[in-house]
């Protein structure tokens, strides 16, 4: 289910790549990926970004991030392939309690989905918002957008 996903420079700074294998169940019966099948596409890029890959280099994952907003385009139609997209994603804003991802579906010729989410660091316990760590900022910062 989950990519290899990797940190890499691309043009607009460094961008976090994940590959997403385009499934059968994404498919509706127009032939494409569902537009709603879209938002969870950027869950697993969102989930490879912020806990799988901290944890493959020893830090802790983030803990307590909530999406506040998602914003899409549907730039064309994606539909079943052997090959998978990747799903790009990118720092474009940070705040003390909050983030901005920005991202792109792709492939190495065609956009199919450029999106963002606002995303809010969350303590669970007090179950209200929280400042990001010096940690958080940092890692963040590695995908900032130049």
């Amino acid at each position: 289910m989950f990519g290899q996903s990797v940190a890499d420079e691309v043009g607009h700074g460094h961008r976090h790549v994940f590959p997403r294998a385009v499934r059968f169940a994404d498919i509706d019966s127009l032939g494409h990926v569902n537009n709603v099948r879209f938002l969870d596409y950027l869950e697993d890029a969102r989930l490879g970004m912020f806990h799988i890959d901290p944890q493959r280099e020893g830090n802790a994952p983030f803990a307590g991030l909530v999406i506040a907003r998602h914003e899409i385009d549907y730039r064309r139609p994606l539909t079943f392939r052997p090959d998978p997209v990747q799903v790009e994603s990118w720092v474009t804003e940070i705040r003390p309690v909050r983030f901005t991802l920005a991202y792109e579906i792709r492939d190495d010729d065609e956009i199919f989905v450029e999106a963002r989410s606002v995303i809010v660091a969350y303590d669970v316990q007090s179950a209200s918002p929280r400042r990001l760590s010096q940690d958080e900022i940092a890692y963040l910062r590695r995908f900032a957008a130049d």
